[in-house]
């Protein structure tokens, strides 16, 4: 290695460019299991972010499965996820355009299962006794009134062309994880009302199935509104377990003899929130013998668990990360990604315990000198509370930077909010630590992972607890030495879009923000949304219209007049969860304010951006757009954004 260049933070030449993130990275998604086979689906922005469905034979040949232009991808929730079934080699699975279900046998074209009409379908099981698929479904024919969700049964003879769509449960506001038990006797889902979101609390119901599929004697086991109940499941000797947050930690407990079991109490959770479809943090290899992951701020693993004693036994892996776990006798399957490799497809042999790669979502590798490693911080936050964060300190191993310069911080805000942060290796990140900038993704309270007290801080709170934390966190690093006070930024898309916007306008801590469709506007948000969130607010900010001050008072577009630095908004045209009014509001107060403010907005995108030439725009832009209001060169040029008021 040569001697280091000596370039100011923020203008190193780095090897992770955008060209290498979206050339040669795919998102990776739903995992499934049958016999030796392992599927799963790979979100393709070079195919204009097309979900593919591959299928992996033992012998390592990797096949499509749904031709172009099938793209497996559910809208139900608009989140989708749940997007296909495997039974005997046939796919079904839910494609985007028109939101049918399709058949998908080897060496044949996909047969449609569903009409062509206003209803959605996802989060499929197998029914085999009675030849028919169990799910999800979101009817939005009646465009006076809120999309209808239901659990219903469809014949997989194709009958369902002409309306043999056998309702099996409706009435409330949500539904999921139908689930058949292991000798197809009975049925149990998940189902929650407004206001309440799944991690907030929901109801487990099991019911008895007649020859015919008619459900009978259903019956609530678990669950209310102050209870989480997360991926409940059936063993292969027909007991249901699931996974509860009652203790405050997402834990696995069992229904049996009408008696509720916990399994292995911990401090951690074996549960995570239920934005989509189809998650799964755990699967049985064996009656005896479950396979988990599991985490919290004490301790996290991926284990094997005996459902007799309770006793968890290490599995010896290389990933920090293990989710979307399926399993058979032979093998384990899932995601994992670790602070040093991107998400993959892997593969446990139960046997050996041997783990290998089946599946990288980047093909590229980057030394690891170039590689800032995520490091775990508690900071102290408003209430003598502590708050946690991962930060990413700035790293190329051709640079460094003039002695005395402290590097610009940009401080990340996730979504949700009750989602989380997590150390996993993310080359979005690692674009900016090799360009010279300090990262710090912040798990505000809110956040998942911590147990549900923690989650519930942000009940009521929303706007301000998620706010004081990641101010809190940027002073920490600036008292630390660790970033320039003067060049403090923050970004966040979707609810982290909505905390950047406040951090923005309600504090002076930073001197630019990133909104990537971000909410400006709650009072706009409550009547201009999808029917998941649409009462979220309800217990993030108050009951509407009864606490319409709240809105009022926590919405970045009323309070313009107190925002002081640039801002650079992303937005998706189509996006129904987050609809372009609501940037375009700010832009325009901050255009009127003669504010430095630029807007980039992408035709045919949603709520995050899938197709390669727009991720690669958006993280181009909002690092020229930073090297302008902060005034240093870039290595190299990246095709400009135009900046109103600079």
């Amino acid at each position: 290695m040569g001697k280091l260049q000596v370039r100011p933070y923020g203008s190193w030449k780095s090897p992770v460019t955008t060209d290498l993130i979206v050339g040669e990275t795919i998102r990776l998604g739903l995992v499934a299991l049958e016999g030796e086979d392992v599927y799963w689906i790979e979100g393709r922005p070079s195919e204009g972010g097309r979900n593919v469905i591959v299928r992996r034979s033992p012998d390592g040949t990797l096949t499509d499965i749904n031709p172009q232009p099938f793209n497996a991808r559910t809208r139900v929730h608009e989140y989708g996820g749940g997007d296909f079934v495997v039974h005997f080699g046939t796919v079904y699975f839910s494609n985007f355009s028109d939101q049918r279900l399709y058949k998908q046998e080897k060496d044949h074209e996909p047969v449609p299962l569903t009409p062509a009409n206003e209803r959605r379908y996802a989060d499929m099981v197998v029914d085999q006794q009675r030849n028919r698929l169990i799910c999800v479904c979101e009817d939005h024919s009646n465009k006076e009134r809120e999309a209808v969700n239901s659990l219903v049964a469809i014949p997989l003879d194709g009958s369902a062309i002409d309306g043999q769509i056998q309702v099996l449960q409706s009435g409330n506001d949500f539904y999921s994880t139908p689930r058949v038990s292991s000798d197809g006797i009975k049925l149990s889902w998940l189902t929650w009302n407004h206001p309440n979101m799944p991690w907030d609390g929901c109801e487990l119901w099991v019911a008895d199935l007649d020859d015919i599929g008619n459900i009978h004697g259903a019956r609530r086991v678990a669950g209310g509104t102050e209870e989480s109940i997360f991926e409940p499941s059936w063993s292969p000797d027909n007991v249901l377990y699931f996974t509860s947050d009652r203790s405050n930690w997402w834990n696995l407990y069992r229904f049996q003899h009408d008696e509720i079991e916990a399994v292995c109490p911990k401090e951690a959770e074996f549960g995570t929130p239920q934005w989509v479809f189809g998650m799964s943090t755990y699967a049985f290899v064996s009656p005896e013998r479950i396979v988990c992951s599991y985490g919290g701020p004490k301790e996290s693993g991926f284990a094997f668990l005996n459902t007799k004693t309770g006793e968890l036994t290490a599995i010896e892996s290389p990933f920090s990360s293990h989710a979307q776990i399926v399993a058979n006798k032979q093998q384990v399957a899932f995601l994992a990604a670790s602070p040093t490799s991107e998400t993959c497809v892997a593969r446990l042999d139960v046997a050996t315990n041997k783990i290998e790669v089946l599946r990288r979502s980047q093909k590229a590798a980057i030394d690891a000198s170039y590689i800032s490693e995520a490091q775990l911080i508690e900071f102290p936050t408003a209430h003598d509370l502590t708050a946690y964060a991962y930060y990413y300190p700035p790293k190329n191993a051709d640079f460094q930077a003039p002695e005395g310069d402290f590097p610009p911080l940009l401080v990340i805000s996730h979504g949700g909010p009750t989602s989380s942060a997590s150390k996993n290796l993310y080359l979005s990140t690692q674009f900016w630590t090799s360009h010279g900038f300090a990262v710090v993704d912040v798990n505000y309270g809110g956040s998942s992972g911590y147990g549900r007290a923690y989650r519930d801080r942000l009940k009521g709170q929303w706007g301000i607890v998620d706010v004081e934390d990641c101010v809190n966190a940027a002073k920490y690093l600036v008292n630390k030495g660790l970033a320039d006070p003067n060049r403090l930024t923050i970004q966040g898309g979707s609810a982290g879009g909505y905390t950047t916007l406040c951090a923005l306008t309600f504090t002076d801590t930073f001197k630019a923000g990133a909104s990537h469709f971000g909410v400006s506007d709650l009072n706009v948000f409550v009547y201009d949304t999808h029917k998941f969130e649409s009462r979220y607010l309800f217990g993030l900010i108050g009951p509407y219209p009864e606490r319409k001050d709240l809105y009022y008072e926590r919405s970045a577009i009323n309070f313009t007049d107190k925002l002081s630095c640039p801002v650079i908004f992303f937005q998706g045209l189509d996006d129904k969860i987050v609809p372009p009014s609501q940037a375009e509001l700010m832009v325009n107060a901050l255009r009127a304010k003669k504010l430095p403010v630029a807007y980039l907005a992408f035709e045919g995108e949603q709520h995050g951006f899938r197709r390669a030439e727009n991720i690669k725009r958006s993280l181009d832009g909002e690092l020229y757009f930073y090297s302008k209001v902060f005034n240093f060169e870039l290595a190299e040029p990246v095709e400009p954004v135009q900046i109103d008021n600079l």
